[in-house]
């Protein structure tokens, strides 16, 4: 759990936590507080930080930065945060990455900060700027701001008076503030975070002269740059966060048994596990945005502010109930981490203005989770494009299914087989060998075409099953046939009696001359219906431990003895079935690897299951459902308090997004994801998301609420959310694999 990506990132991270170990340990912090609080640092603190460039790493090399750029920066953030490193470094680092923007006025103000001068940055609407002769006066008594009592550079944004929208950015220097002169004071206050000060900066018609103003400072930026790396600092936060707590219940006993064994607590943990990797994918999402334009900025910004930041003080105050009374103790540090998110989550600004600006930004631009450039891979992209080209010029007859069954067969489906571009991942013959970055380009490739992506429904999650683990006469008898469309499945896993326990499944199947014989009930099946093929889970022997049982079979769903019954959800639509098997005969050749093998081939499928369901956009609750709500006023509520939840939707869908783009990236950069924890990660927030995401869309209905028909989607599209909390696994099955299989807390 942390912003690095790539090896180098990893090493810095790595350095930036040891470092701060060594050099602040929080004993030692808490000596300080007063000092702190009247922001003065511990010489050896700062001297030690600015010793090893951590304070100007961001900064141009003509001041002695190193240029590295804002994720780079965000990763040390992070690691300072996680170890609750004292006094001014994030709010220098805030205001110095501001000053960078500028176009023009801050050359002196970046040469302090890159000899190790201290910053603090004062922004918002409570001060006012007058143009008087030679420069301008300003006046008003600013927010509290963080690292403002004891900072040496003072970066200060004011309202132009005379300028609607406008505003003057000028700079203060320690004499400044010292009292040099009378119209301006610092007057401390009483700080939260008892690591840092904050005062409010008092202005009594202050003249600013022309020589302390800084040009092109875009607010848009600062926002950013302001919410990622605040981000970052409660990504670090929500760490600290999930790993004492984790500690802490794995060896507290009650009851005669490790706390960390009751399901309860497992639960919360795993919880916490998944809010703190939400957390990190929204503020590296924030930070990776920097070169990106003002819109992609706006979107990033507000995300980090939404979901980033606030995920700190939920995680500290989580934490410290999981430690129980010992975490809600003077002496426990788990208080100074709740004590610093609260801190950050009051200075990134209220969050119905966040809800409101990426409600705005989100009615007319998506964010772009590309990690491609338009001349990628050339080669691939030509004969890429130049296949597809022929596909278009094909007639497009597919043969449309019924429910979520994708379509039938078709000229274009089979060239595109041919070509493996049907699942291009997929290795020769059947596929490209594509890895991440081809399978973008591919798919880019596809998209200047306006040419949609073979769907193979069902059969995603079951071909890579067959090519892992198939014969090579079931994988060419199958593979190439359902790549063509030509066949379509079916996974027949759950039954009555055992939905997510799969292992205690009761279909059985005995042995015959020649093949099997299987009887049982299956339900919660998709396609099954229009399924050719279906992939079933069946007790081959019961003498032995119920995983080490199991076989998988493969089914004609058209031989004797198979009885598909639809069943009615509580949308009125048959999305799903039952299956009845009754002395259903399948060949030896049905079984795939061999009997006993079933319960490991079972993961393999569902794996590929989970990966595809926790990767994908919202599909209840999405952002498109409350632009449509919006663009045809079918809401009861206030057009604001619509605007606030396109916001709050928004940003659950680029945290399930940015999630995604980060294990792409991870798997690009060596970093595998050897504890299986982002599938069930991605699985969770996938579905919390869409739970929520869409019970907002229907408080939003009034008495519009109260028509179900087809014609009003909004309640149909909440009444069809339990099919996501249950599929693939339901969320509580999912929190018992985070918890035991990733954090290691005992069963």
């Amino acid at each position: 759990m942390s912003l690095s990506i790539n090896e180098d990132q990893r090493a810095l991270a790595d350095s930036v936590a040891a470092f701060a170990r060594r050099t602040a340990p929080i004993a030692d912090t808490r000596n300080e507080f007063d000092a702190l609080s009247v922001g003065t640092c511990p010489a050896s603190v700062w001297d030690a930080l600015v010793r090893q460039g951590l304070h100007n790493m961001y900064l141009p090399e003509a001041v002695g930065g190193s240029d590295c750029g804002l994720p780079v920066l965000a990763v040390v953030v992070e690691q300072l945060g996680k170890a609750m490193f004292p006094g001014p470094y994030l709010p220098t680092v805030l205001t110095s990455a501001v000053a960078m923007t500028a176009s023009n006025g801050a050359d002196d103000l970046l040469a302090a900060f890159g000899g190790g001068a201290t910053g603090a940055l004062v922004s918002g609407n409570r001060l006012t700027a007058r143009a008087v002769a030679g420069g301008w006066e300003v006046e008003g008594i600013s927010d509290p701001t963080i690292g403002l009592p004891g900072a040496e550079r003072v970066l200060v944004c004011a309202a132009l008076a005379d300028t609607p929208g406008g505003s003057l950015w000028f700079w203060l220097e320690r004499a400044d503030l010292d009292g040099a002169a009378n119209t301006v004071k610092v007057a401390p206050c009483d700080a939260l975070d008892l690591t840092r000060s904050v005062g409010r900066l008092e202005l009594a018609g202050h003249r600013i002269p022309h020589d302390r103003a800084l040009s092109g400072i875009d607010q848009g930026r600062v926002d950013l740059i302001v919410a990622s790396l605040l981000g970052a600092e409660a990504s670090g936060i929500a760490g600290w966060c999930v790993e004492t707590a984790v500690d802490y219940v794995r060896t507290r006993h009650q009851f005669g048994r490790p706390v960390g064994s009751f399901q309860a607590v497992q639960h919360k943990a795993a919880l916490m596990l998944v809010r703190s990797q939400v957390a990190c994918a929204a503020a590296w999402d924030a930070a990776r945005a920097a070169g990106a334009t003002p819109d992609q900025q706006r979107l990033a910004a507000a995300q980090a502010a939404l979901t980033a930041v606030p995920a700190g003080v939920d995680q500290a105050l989580d934490c410290i109930s999981l430690l129980g009374g010992i975490g809600f103790t003077w002496e426990h540090d788990a208080h100074l981490y709740w004590r610093r998110a609260i801190s950050i989550a009051s200075a990134v600004g209220a969050q119905d203005i966040w809800e409101t600006r990426l409600g705005e930004v989100a009615l007319h631009t998506e964010r772009d989770f590309s990690f491609i450039v338009a001349d990628s891979l050339p080669e691939l992209r030509e004969r890429v494009g130049h296949a597809l080209d022929e596909v278009l010029a094909l007639p497009d007859d597919e043969i449309p299914s019924e429910g979520w069954a994708p379509a039938r067969g078709g000229s274009r489906r089979a060239r595109l087989a041919a070509e493996g571009l049907t699942a291009p991942h997929y290795p020769q013959p059947y596929g490209l060998d594509a890895g991440p970055v081809e399978q973008a380009v591919i798919g880019d490739e596809f998209a200047r075409r306006g040419l949609t992506q073979p769907d193979m429904g069902i059969a995603e999650w079951v071909l890579p099953t067959l090519v892992a683990h198939g014969s090579e006469e079931q994988q060419k008898r199958f593979v190439p046939a359902t790549l063509r469309g030509e066949l379509i499945w079916c996974q027949l896993f759950s039954e009555p009696g055992a939905g997510s326990d799969l292992a205690g499944l009761s279909t059985r199947a005995r042995k015959v001359d020649g093949g099997w014989v299987l009887t049982g009930q299956k339900v919660w099946n998709s396609q099954a219906k229009e399924a050719d093929w279906g992939v079933c889970l069946a007790r081959t022997d019961a003498d032995v431990p119920k995983h080490a049982g199991l076989t998988y079979f493969l089914i004609d769903m058209h031989a004797p003895g198979v009885d598909v019954r639809p069943l009615r959800q509580v949308t009125g639509i048959w999305e799903f079935n039952e299956v009845f098997l009754d002395e259903v005969f399948v060949p030896d050749d049905g079984v795939v690897a061999g009997p006993g093998d079933g319960w490991r081939l079972a993961v393999t499928t569902l794996s590929n299951e989970r990966l595809k369901m926790g990767s994908a956009k919202l599909g209840h609750g999405s952002a498109n459902m409350v632009r449509r709500l919006l663009d045809r006023d079918e809401y009861g509520s206030t057009r604001d308090e619509a605007m606030r939840v396109l916001g709050r939707n928004t940003a659950r869908e680029l945290s399930v997004a940015a999630l995604n783009l980060r294990s792409v990236l991870q798997r690009l950069h060596g970093s595998e994801d050897t504890t299986g924890s982002l599938n069930s990660v991605q699985k969770v927030f996938h579905a919390i998301a869409q739970r929520d995401g869409s019970r907002a869309v229907v408080a939003l209905l009034g008495p519009l609420g109260c028509v179900g028909s087809p014609e009003e989607p909004y309640v149909r599209d909440y009444l069809g959310v339990p099919a996501v909390m249950f599929g693939g696994g339901t969320i509580e099955i999912q929190l018992n694999v985070i918890a035991q299989r990733v954090l290691g807390l005992p069963r």
